[in-house]
Protein backbone atom coordinates (compact mmCIF):
# COMPACT_ATOMS: atom_id res chain seq x y z
CA UNK A 1 0.00 0.00 0.00
CA UNK A 2 1.06 3.45 -0.99
CA UNK A 3 2.18 5.76 2.28
CA UNK A 4 -0.42 7.91 2.79
CA UNK A 5 -2.15 9.99 5.37
CA UNK A 6 -5.98 9.07 5.61
CA UNK A 7 -7.24 11.23 3.27
CA UNK A 8 -11.10 11.04 2.32
CA UNK A 9 -13.15 12.64 -0.46
CA UNK A 10 -16.21 14.63 0.08
CA UNK A 11 -18.18 10.61 -0.27
CA UNK A 12 -16.08 9.70 2.65
CA UNK A 13 -13.99 7.38 0.21
CA UNK A 14 -10.24 6.74 1.55
CA UNK A 15 -7.96 8.52 -1.49
CA UNK A 16 -4.28 7.74 -1.39
CA UNK A 17 -2.21 10.50 -1.26
CA UNK A 18 0.45 12.02 1.36
CA UNK A 19 -0.79 15.48 0.29
CA UNK A 20 -3.15 17.42 1.33
CA UNK A 21 -3.11 20.02 -0.93
CA UNK A 22 -3.52 17.39 -3.52
CA UNK A 23 -6.75 15.92 -1.55
CA UNK A 24 -8.02 19.41 -1.67
CA UNK A 25 -7.66 19.82 -5.44
CA UNK A 26 -8.83 16.67 -7.06
CA UNK A 27 -12.38 17.33 -4.64
CA UNK A 28 -12.19 20.67 -6.02
CA UNK A 29 -12.08 18.99 -9.47
CA UNK A 30 -14.09 16.59 -8.75
CA UNK A 31 -16.92 19.08 -7.83
CA UNK A 32 -16.45 20.68 -10.80
CA UNK A 33 -16.58 17.69 -13.12
CA UNK A 34 -19.86 16.79 -11.24
CA UNK A 35 -21.75 20.39 -11.92
CA UNK A 36 -20.16 20.41 -15.34
CA UNK A 37 -18.63 24.15 -14.81
CA UNK A 38 -15.43 25.17 -16.14
CA UNK A 39 -11.98 24.42 -14.82
CA UNK A 40 -11.75 21.05 -13.67
CA UNK A 41 -9.07 20.20 -15.96
CA UNK A 42 -6.88 22.59 -14.00
CA UNK A 43 -7.93 21.33 -10.44
CA UNK A 44 -6.66 17.99 -11.33
CA UNK A 45 -3.26 19.29 -12.91
CA UNK A 46 -2.57 21.05 -9.49
CA UNK A 47 -3.08 18.15 -7.68
CA UNK A 48 -1.06 15.90 -9.69
CA UNK A 49 1.61 19.04 -8.96
CA UNK A 50 1.19 18.37 -5.76
CA UNK A 51 1.71 14.70 -5.74
CA UNK A 52 2.79 13.41 -9.14
CA UNK A 53 2.18 9.79 -7.52
CA UNK A 54 -1.70 10.17 -7.28
CA UNK A 55 -3.47 8.17 -9.53
CA UNK A 56 -6.19 9.49 -9.10
CA UNK A 57 -5.96 12.33 -9.91
CA UNK A 58 -4.18 11.44 -13.05
CA UNK A 59 -7.30 9.00 -13.73
CA UNK A 60 -9.32 12.30 -13.19
CA UNK A 61 -7.77 13.96 -15.58
CA UNK A 62 -7.82 11.85 -18.50
CA UNK A 63 -12.09 11.69 -17.68
CA UNK A 64 -12.00 15.26 -18.32
CA UNK A 65 -9.69 15.41 -21.15
CA UNK A 66 -12.05 12.73 -23.28
CA UNK A 67 -14.89 14.79 -22.16
CA UNK A 68 -12.98 17.40 -24.59
CA UNK A 69 -12.58 14.72 -27.00
CA UNK A 70 -8.71 14.77 -26.47
CA UNK A 71 -7.71 11.65 -26.51
CA UNK A 72 -4.16 10.95 -27.07
CA UNK A 73 -3.92 13.28 -23.93
CA UNK A 74 -5.99 11.69 -22.14
CA UNK A 75 -4.53 8.14 -22.95
CA UNK A 76 -1.44 9.23 -21.68
CA UNK A 77 -2.67 10.60 -18.59
CA UNK A 78 -4.61 7.53 -17.94
CA UNK A 79 -1.44 5.06 -18.66
CA UNK A 80 0.34 6.81 -16.10
CA UNK A 81 -2.87 6.28 -13.65
CA UNK A 82 -2.64 2.83 -14.26
CA UNK A 83 1.36 2.65 -14.12
CA UNK A 84 0.69 4.46 -10.41
CA UNK A 85 -1.72 1.62 -8.86
CA UNK A 86 0.45 -0.81 -7.79
CA UNK A 87 0.15 0.55 -3.85
CA UNK A 88 -3.64 2.34 -3.94
CA UNK A 89 -6.50 0.31 -2.38
CA UNK A 90 -8.40 -2.26 -4.73
CA UNK A 91 -11.79 0.39 -4.59
CA UNK A 92 -9.08 2.85 -6.55
CA UNK A 93 -7.35 0.11 -8.73
CA UNK A 94 -10.89 -0.51 -10.04
CA UNK A 95 -11.77 3.05 -10.53
CA UNK A 96 -8.59 3.84 -12.26
CA UNK A 97 -9.31 0.91 -14.69
CA UNK A 98 -13.07 1.86 -15.58
CA UNK A 99 -11.58 5.40 -16.69
CA UNK A 100 -8.70 3.43 -19.05
CA UNK A 101 -11.38 1.16 -20.61
CA UNK A 102 -13.32 3.98 -21.40
CA UNK A 103 -10.60 6.18 -22.65
CA UNK A 104 -9.35 3.12 -24.70
CA UNK A 105 -12.59 2.76 -26.32
CA UNK A 106 -14.31 -0.17 -24.48
CA UNK A 107 -17.17 1.57 -23.62
CA UNK A 108 -19.02 -1.81 -22.58
CA UNK A 109 -16.03 -3.44 -20.63
CA UNK A 110 -15.88 0.17 -18.98
CA UNK A 111 -19.48 0.08 -17.57
CA UNK A 112 -19.25 -4.14 -16.37
CA UNK A 113 -16.26 -2.73 -13.94
CA UNK A 114 -18.31 0.89 -13.27
CA UNK A 115 -21.24 -1.95 -11.95
CA UNK A 116 -18.99 -3.90 -9.69
CA UNK A 117 -17.72 -0.60 -8.41
CA UNK A 118 -21.19 0.68 -7.49
CA UNK A 119 -22.27 -2.81 -5.79
CA UNK A 120 -19.19 -2.61 -3.43
CA UNK A 121 -18.65 1.35 -3.65
CA UNK A 122 -21.76 2.78 -4.66
CA UNK A 123 -20.82 6.57 -3.40
CA UNK A 124 -18.35 6.25 -5.77
CA UNK A 125 -19.95 9.54 -7.66
CA UNK A 126 -17.12 9.74 -10.41
CA UNK A 127 -17.94 6.04 -11.78
CA UNK A 128 -21.95 6.84 -11.07
CA UNK A 129 -21.54 10.25 -13.76
CA UNK A 130 -19.47 8.05 -16.46
CA UNK A 131 -21.78 4.90 -16.39
CA UNK A 132 -24.55 7.78 -16.69
CA UNK A 133 -21.93 9.25 -19.90
CA UNK A 134 -21.54 5.83 -21.32
CA UNK A 135 -25.41 4.51 -21.35
CA UNK A 136 -26.49 8.31 -22.46
CA UNK A 137 -23.51 7.66 -25.04
CA UNK A 138 -25.07 4.39 -26.40
CA UNK A 139 -21.97 2.88 -24.23
CA UNK A 140 -19.27 4.30 -26.96
CA UNK A 141 -21.23 2.67 -29.84
CA UNK A 142 -21.97 -0.17 -29.07
CA UNK A 143 -25.55 0.38 -28.19
CA UNK A 144 -28.23 -0.17 -25.05
CA UNK A 145 -31.26 -2.16 -26.01
CA UNK A 146 -33.34 -1.15 -23.04
CA UNK A 147 -31.66 2.53 -22.40
CA UNK A 148 -33.10 4.92 -20.80
CA UNK A 149 -34.75 2.35 -18.07
CA UNK A 150 -31.40 0.58 -17.42
CA UNK A 151 -29.96 3.81 -16.48
CA UNK A 152 -32.87 4.62 -14.31
CA UNK A 153 -32.91 0.89 -12.43
CA UNK A 154 -28.79 1.92 -11.88
CA UNK A 155 -29.37 5.20 -10.38
CA UNK A 156 -32.44 3.74 -8.18
CA UNK A 157 -29.83 1.16 -6.85
CA UNK A 158 -28.14 3.73 -5.21
CA UNK A 159 -30.24 6.17 -4.18
CA UNK A 160 -30.52 5.70 -0.92
CA UNK A 161 -26.85 5.92 -0.81
CA UNK A 162 -26.40 9.55 -1.33
CA UNK A 163 -29.37 11.39 0.11
CA UNK A 164 -29.77 14.97 -0.32
CA UNK A 165 -26.30 15.38 -2.63
CA UNK A 166 -26.63 17.51 -5.09
CA UNK A 167 -24.62 15.88 -7.56
CA UNK A 168 -26.56 12.67 -7.55
CA UNK A 169 -30.20 14.27 -7.42
CA UNK A 170 -28.91 16.27 -10.60
CA UNK A 171 -28.01 12.88 -12.49
CA UNK A 172 -31.13 11.20 -10.95
CA UNK A 173 -33.36 14.20 -12.15
CA UNK A 174 -32.48 13.31 -16.24
CA UNK A 175 -33.35 9.31 -15.87
CA UNK A 176 -36.22 10.56 -14.58
CA UNK A 177 -37.45 12.71 -17.06
CA UNK A 178 -36.05 10.16 -20.02
CA UNK A 179 -38.29 7.73 -18.57
CA UNK A 180 -41.30 10.29 -18.44
CA UNK A 181 -41.69 10.75 -14.96
CA UNK A 182 -41.36 14.72 -15.44
CA UNK A 183 -42.83 15.48 -11.58
CA UNK A 184 -39.99 13.44 -10.02
CA UNK A 185 -37.23 15.03 -12.33
CA UNK A 186 -38.14 18.68 -11.52
CA UNK A 187 -38.32 18.15 -7.48
CA UNK A 188 -34.98 16.52 -8.19
CA UNK A 189 -33.53 19.39 -10.11
CA UNK A 190 -35.12 21.84 -8.34
CA UNK A 191 -33.67 20.50 -5.24
CA UNK A 192 -29.98 19.98 -6.51
CA UNK A 193 -30.15 23.78 -7.26
CA UNK A 194 -31.22 24.63 -3.92
CA UNK A 195 -27.90 23.00 -2.73
CA UNK A 196 -25.81 23.59 -5.48
CA UNK A 197 -27.22 26.97 -7.12
CA UNK A 198 -24.24 26.50 -10.40
CA UNK A 199 -24.78 22.53 -10.61
CA UNK A 200 -25.35 23.07 -14.67
CA UNK A 201 -25.90 19.39 -14.58
CA UNK A 202 -29.41 20.28 -12.74
CA UNK A 203 -30.23 23.09 -14.73
CA UNK A 204 -29.89 20.85 -17.49
CA UNK A 205 -32.33 18.58 -16.58
CA UNK A 206 -35.03 21.53 -15.52
CA UNK A 207 -34.47 22.41 -19.00
CA UNK A 208 -35.51 18.85 -20.19
CA UNK A 209 -38.59 19.00 -18.32
CA UNK A 210 -39.79 22.36 -19.79
CA UNK A 211 -39.39 20.57 -22.97
CA UNK A 212 -41.02 17.57 -22.41
CA UNK A 213 -44.22 19.48 -20.87
CA UNK A 214 -44.17 21.85 -23.99
CA UNK A 215 -43.42 24.78 -21.65
CA UNK A 216 -41.24 26.38 -24.31
CA UNK A 217 -41.65 30.32 -22.85
CA UNK A 218 -40.64 28.70 -19.57
CA UNK A 219 -37.63 26.95 -20.57
CA UNK A 220 -36.55 30.07 -22.17
CA UNK A 221 -36.76 32.14 -19.54
CA UNK A 222 -35.86 29.90 -16.56
CA UNK A 223 -32.34 29.50 -19.34
CA UNK A 224 -32.35 32.78 -19.96
CA UNK A 225 -31.89 33.79 -16.48
CA UNK A 226 -29.77 31.19 -15.38
CA UNK A 227 -26.86 30.73 -18.01
CA UNK A 228 -25.90 34.75 -17.13
CA UNK A 229 -24.01 33.23 -14.52
CA UNK A 230 -22.37 30.43 -16.03
CA UNK A 231 -19.12 30.66 -17.38
CA UNK A 232 -18.66 30.40 -21.15
CA UNK A 233 -15.61 28.41 -21.34
CA UNK A 234 -17.74 25.11 -19.55
CA UNK A 235 -18.20 22.62 -21.98
CA UNK A 236 -21.84 22.20 -21.30
CA UNK A 237 -22.14 25.93 -22.61
CA UNK A 238 -22.94 25.18 -25.82
CA UNK A 239 -25.43 22.53 -25.36
CA UNK A 240 -27.17 24.18 -22.71
CA UNK A 241 -27.00 27.27 -25.64
CA UNK A 242 -28.71 24.76 -27.83
CA UNK A 243 -31.83 23.95 -25.22
CA UNK A 244 -32.32 28.05 -25.45
CA UNK A 245 -32.09 27.66 -29.03
CA UNK A 246 -34.58 25.11 -29.34
CA UNK A 247 -36.82 26.54 -27.11
CA UNK A 248 -37.07 29.75 -29.27
CA UNK A 249 -37.49 27.79 -32.73
CA UNK A 250 -40.46 25.96 -30.98
CA UNK A 251 -41.76 29.66 -30.12
CA UNK A 252 -41.18 30.56 -33.93
CA UNK A 253 -38.30 32.68 -33.23
CA UNK A 254 -36.03 32.20 -35.92
CA UNK A 255 -33.95 35.47 -35.81
CA UNK A 256 -33.03 34.43 -31.64
CA UNK A 257 -32.42 31.14 -32.84
CA UNK A 258 -30.30 31.59 -34.99
CA UNK A 259 -28.34 34.05 -32.63
CA UNK A 260 -27.77 31.31 -30.47
CA UNK A 261 -25.95 29.57 -32.94
CA UNK A 262 -24.11 32.52 -34.51
CA UNK A 263 -22.64 33.38 -30.67
CA UNK A 264 -22.73 30.50 -28.59
CA UNK A 265 -22.85 27.13 -31.06
CA UNK A 266 -20.95 27.88 -34.82
CA UNK A 267 -17.79 25.53 -34.64
CA UNK A 268 -16.47 28.99 -35.71
CA UNK A 269 -16.76 30.53 -32.95
CA UNK A 270 -16.34 27.95 -29.94
CA UNK A 271 -13.81 25.76 -29.27
CA UNK A 272 -13.94 23.16 -32.06
CA UNK A 273 -14.65 20.09 -30.71
CA UNK A 274 -16.15 16.94 -32.27
CA UNK A 275 -18.20 16.68 -28.88
CA UNK A 276 -20.53 19.30 -30.46
CA UNK A 277 -21.72 17.98 -33.39
CA UNK A 278 -24.96 17.05 -32.20
CA UNK A 279 -25.71 20.50 -31.10
CA UNK A 280 -24.64 22.27 -34.12
CA UNK A 281 -26.17 19.67 -36.86
CA UNK A 282 -29.31 19.00 -35.51
CA UNK A 283 -29.85 22.64 -34.54
CA UNK A 284 -28.82 23.72 -38.68
CA UNK A 285 -31.00 20.50 -39.58
CA UNK A 286 -34.16 21.90 -37.89
CA UNK A 287 -33.24 25.60 -38.70
CA UNK A 288 -32.99 23.77 -42.66
CA UNK A 289 -36.33 21.78 -42.23
CA UNK A 290 -38.48 23.80 -40.69
CA UNK A 291 -37.65 27.05 -42.65
CA UNK A 292 -37.99 24.81 -45.78
CA UNK A 293 -34.66 26.95 -47.12
CA UNK A 294 -30.85 26.71 -46.47
CA UNK A 295 -29.93 28.47 -43.10
CA UNK A 296 -27.29 31.58 -43.75
CA UNK A 297 -24.57 29.97 -41.73
CA UNK A 298 -22.29 27.27 -43.67
CA UNK A 299 -23.01 23.58 -43.37
CA UNK A 300 -19.24 22.76 -44.31
CA UNK A 301 -18.08 24.07 -40.92
CA UNK A 302 -20.90 21.37 -39.26
CA UNK A 303 -19.51 19.16 -41.88
CA UNK A 304 -15.97 19.84 -40.86
CA UNK A 305 -16.64 18.67 -36.92
CA UNK A 306 -18.42 15.53 -38.50
CA UNK A 307 -14.52 13.89 -39.93
CA UNK A 308 -13.91 11.70 -37.85
CA UNK A 309 -16.94 9.65 -38.46
CA UNK A 310 -16.45 9.21 -42.20
CA UNK A 311 -12.80 7.91 -41.37
CA UNK A 312 -13.95 5.60 -38.42
CA UNK A 313 -17.57 5.23 -38.15
CA UNK A 314 -18.46 3.48 -34.33
CA UNK A 315 -20.21 5.60 -31.65
CA UNK A 316 -23.83 5.41 -32.56
CA UNK A 317 -24.82 8.70 -31.36
CA UNK A 318 -22.10 10.94 -33.22
CA UNK A 319 -22.19 8.66 -36.74
CA UNK A 320 -26.17 10.02 -36.37
CA UNK A 321 -25.54 13.29 -36.07
CA UNK A 322 -22.76 13.47 -38.60
CA UNK A 323 -24.94 11.84 -41.05
CA UNK A 324 -26.94 15.06 -40.79
CA UNK A 325 -24.06 17.23 -41.67
CA UNK A 326 -22.95 15.49 -44.34
CA UNK A 327 -25.94 15.46 -46.01
CA UNK A 328 -27.10 18.72 -45.43
CA UNK A 329 -23.44 20.18 -46.52
CA UNK A 330 -23.76 18.09 -49.78
CA UNK A 331 -20.37 16.10 -49.06
CA UNK A 332 -22.01 12.77 -50.78
CA UNK A 333 -18.59 11.42 -50.56
CA UNK A 334 -18.13 11.61 -46.53
CA UNK A 335 -21.75 10.63 -46.26
CA UNK A 336 -20.74 7.15 -48.48
CA UNK A 337 -17.43 6.21 -47.06
CA UNK A 338 -19.37 6.31 -43.49
CA UNK A 339 -22.06 4.18 -44.75
CA UNK A 340 -19.75 1.60 -46.10
CA UNK A 341 -17.68 1.87 -42.56
CA UNK A 342 -20.90 1.14 -41.13
CA UNK A 343 -21.95 -1.82 -43.24
CA UNK A 344 -18.20 -3.36 -42.66
CA UNK A 345 -19.09 -3.05 -38.72
CA UNK A 346 -22.78 -4.44 -38.98
CA UNK A 347 -21.04 -7.50 -41.02
CA UNK A 348 -18.31 -7.95 -37.90
CA UNK A 349 -21.23 -8.05 -35.41
CA UNK A 350 -21.98 -4.55 -34.63
CA UNK A 351 -25.54 -4.85 -33.56
CA UNK A 352 -26.59 -1.03 -33.66
CA UNK A 353 -24.63 0.10 -36.40
CA UNK A 354 -26.59 -2.67 -38.68
CA UNK A 355 -30.08 -2.48 -37.08
CA UNK A 356 -29.99 1.43 -36.57
CA UNK A 357 -27.00 3.95 -37.08
CA UNK A 358 -26.67 2.25 -41.09
CA UNK A 359 -30.31 2.21 -42.12
CA UNK A 360 -31.12 5.98 -40.29
CA UNK A 361 -28.10 7.80 -42.33
CA UNK A 362 -29.07 6.19 -45.48
CA UNK A 363 -32.60 7.79 -44.49
CA UNK A 364 -31.39 10.85 -43.89
CA UNK A 365 -29.49 10.82 -47.22
CA UNK A 366 -32.67 10.07 -49.13
CA UNK A 367 -34.40 12.90 -47.66
CA UNK A 368 -31.42 15.66 -48.45
CA UNK A 369 -32.22 14.35 -51.83
CA UNK A 370 -35.68 14.66 -51.13
CA UNK A 371 -36.58 11.30 -51.65
CA UNK A 372 -39.27 11.27 -49.01
CA UNK A 373 -41.02 7.87 -49.80
CA UNK A 374 -37.13 6.46 -49.27
CA UNK A 375 -36.66 7.96 -46.18
CA UNK A 376 -39.85 6.50 -44.71
CA UNK A 377 -39.34 3.03 -46.05
CA UNK A 378 -35.37 3.29 -44.08
CA UNK A 379 -36.16 5.59 -41.15
CA UNK A 380 -39.98 4.18 -40.10
CA UNK A 381 -38.89 0.18 -39.36
CA UNK A 382 -36.28 1.62 -36.70
CA UNK A 383 -37.94 4.26 -35.29
CA UNK A 384 -39.08 2.21 -32.29
CA UNK A 385 -35.11 1.58 -31.69
CA UNK A 386 -33.73 5.17 -31.80
CA UNK A 387 -33.42 5.07 -28.11
CA UNK A 388 -30.36 2.58 -29.13
CA UNK A 389 -28.28 5.57 -30.21
CA UNK A 390 -28.39 7.03 -26.54
CA UNK A 391 -28.63 10.71 -25.98
CA UNK A 392 -32.01 12.52 -24.46
CA UNK A 393 -35.30 12.14 -26.27
CA UNK A 394 -34.98 15.86 -26.65
CA UNK A 395 -31.93 15.11 -28.93
CA UNK A 396 -33.35 12.11 -30.66
CA UNK A 397 -36.21 14.25 -31.68
CA UNK A 398 -34.81 15.48 -34.91
CA UNK A 399 -34.58 12.32 -36.32
CA UNK A 400 -38.52 11.85 -35.23
CA UNK A 401 -38.95 15.06 -37.17
CA UNK A 402 -37.30 14.19 -40.16
CA UNK A 403 -39.59 11.11 -40.54
CA UNK A 404 -42.74 13.13 -39.73
CA UNK A 405 -41.44 15.99 -42.49
CA UNK A 406 -40.94 12.55 -44.85
CA UNK A 407 -44.50 11.33 -43.72
CA UNK A 408 -46.18 14.74 -44.77
CA UNK A 409 -43.76 15.39 -47.82
CA UNK A 410 -44.27 11.88 -49.47
CA UNK A 411 -48.20 12.35 -48.63
CA UNK A 412 -48.83 9.39 -46.41
CA UNK A 413 -50.61 11.47 -44.09
CA UNK A 414 -52.38 9.33 -42.18
CA UNK A 415 -49.12 7.88 -40.82
CA UNK A 416 -47.73 11.77 -40.03
CA UNK A 417 -51.25 12.24 -38.06
CA UNK A 418 -50.65 9.12 -36.19
CA UNK A 419 -47.77 10.56 -34.99
CA UNK A 420 -48.74 13.90 -34.43
CA UNK A 421 -51.42 12.88 -32.76
CA UNK A 422 -49.56 10.71 -30.07
CA UNK A 423 -47.02 13.23 -29.43
CA UNK A 424 -49.57 16.30 -28.95
CA UNK A 425 -51.14 13.19 -26.33
CA UNK A 426 -47.77 13.64 -24.40
CA UNK A 427 -47.05 17.34 -24.79
CA UNK A 428 -48.27 20.33 -26.48
CA UNK A 429 -46.93 21.87 -29.48
CA UNK A 430 -47.79 24.30 -31.90
CA UNK A 431 -45.47 23.43 -34.40
CA UNK A 432 -47.19 19.90 -34.01
CA UNK A 433 -50.45 21.53 -33.86
CA UNK A 434 -49.45 23.31 -37.27
CA UNK A 435 -48.27 19.69 -38.75
CA UNK A 436 -51.33 18.27 -37.93
CA UNK A 437 -53.15 20.85 -39.80
CA UNK A 438 -50.98 19.98 -42.86
CA UNK A 439 -51.79 16.67 -42.51
CA UNK A 440 -55.26 17.03 -42.30
CA UNK A 441 -55.05 19.15 -45.43
CA UNK A 442 -53.36 16.75 -47.05
CA UNK A 443 -56.48 14.31 -45.73
CA UNK A 444 -58.99 16.96 -46.92
CA UNK A 445 -60.25 17.30 -43.39
CA UNK A 446 -60.83 21.02 -43.95
CA UNK A 447 -62.99 21.83 -41.17
CA UNK A 448 -60.69 20.03 -38.48
CA UNK A 449 -56.86 21.99 -40.33
CA UNK A 450 -58.35 24.67 -39.81
CA UNK A 451 -58.81 24.62 -36.21
CA UNK A 452 -55.58 22.97 -35.94
CA UNK A 453 -54.24 26.31 -38.07
CA UNK A 454 -55.72 28.78 -36.16
CA UNK A 455 -54.52 27.28 -33.16
CA UNK A 456 -51.25 26.81 -34.80
CA UNK A 457 -51.61 30.80 -35.37
CA UNK A 458 -52.16 31.88 -32.03
CA UNK A 459 -49.85 30.22 -30.62
CA UNK A 460 -47.50 31.66 -32.60
CA UNK A 461 -48.84 35.37 -32.35
CA UNK A 462 -45.89 37.07 -31.77
CA UNK A 463 -43.14 34.58 -34.34
CA UNK A 464 -41.47 35.74 -36.24
CA UNK A 465 -43.05 37.18 -38.97
CA UNK A 466 -41.12 36.44 -42.07
CA UNK A 467 -40.36 33.20 -41.85
CA UNK A 468 -41.01 30.89 -44.48
CA UNK A 469 -42.47 28.88 -41.71
CA UNK A 470 -45.08 31.52 -40.81
CA UNK A 471 -45.63 32.00 -44.31
CA UNK A 472 -46.55 28.69 -44.99
CA UNK A 473 -49.42 28.46 -41.92
CA UNK A 474 -50.59 31.46 -43.60
CA UNK A 475 -50.87 30.66 -46.76
CA UNK A 476 -52.66 26.98 -45.96
CA UNK A 477 -54.75 28.92 -43.41
CA UNK A 478 -56.17 30.94 -46.42
CA UNK A 479 -56.49 27.93 -48.66
CA UNK A 480 -58.87 25.97 -46.06
CA UNK A 481 -60.46 29.21 -45.62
Amino acid sequence: MRESTRINDRYGLPISTGSPVAAQRYVEGVDLLLSQNFGPEEKFREAVEADEGFALAHAALAATLMLRVMVPEAKESVERAAWLTGGITAREQRHVEAIRLYVNGEGPKSLAVIREQLAEYPRDCVMMTLCNRLLILGCSGAGVANYPQELFAIMKSVESDYGDDWAFLGRYSFAHHETGQLEEARRFAERSLELRSDNAVASHSEAHVFFETGDHPGGADFLDKWIVGYDSRASFYVHLSWHSALFQLALGHYERALSLYESSIRPSVVEKSPISLADSASLMWRLQMYGGSRPPAPWQEVGAQAVPAAEQPGPAFRDAHAALAFAASGDEESLSRMIDGLRDLADKGNMVAGEVTLPLARGIGAFAEGNYAETVRLIEPIFPQLTRLGGSHAQREVFEDTLLEAYLKSEQFDKAEDLLRARLKRRSSVRDTFWLGRARVGNGQMDAAGENLQDAAQGWSDADSGSPEISSLNHLAQRVN
